[in-house]
């Protein structure tokens, strides 16, 4: 694998762990009643903010897979 598709996998593996931790900060958050309405809209923005990383680092890893099409394609 080369330095692009590595990095686009990584940014996704990091941020599907952070949407993991938003996710159980949200129900703990909700669990106690909504009690901290500041921790919810944090935990509310980073979620969605972990949800931009990953479609942006799927892009990357997509864009490597249509670059190495091309290259095979030329190659043949």
């Amino acid at each position: 694998m080369n330095l692009p598709t590595i990095t686009g996998l990584a940014g996704i593996q990091t941020g599907m762990d952070n949407m993991r931790q938003d996710a159980h900060n949200i129900a703990a958050a909700v669990a106690k009643g909504g009690e901290d309405t500041t921790d919810l809209a944090n935990s509310l923005v980073e979620l969605n903010l972990d949800q931009t990383q990953v479609e942006a680092s799927v892009k990357v890893v997509q864009a490597m897979d249509e670059v190495l099409g091309t290259l095979l394609d030329v190659k043949a």
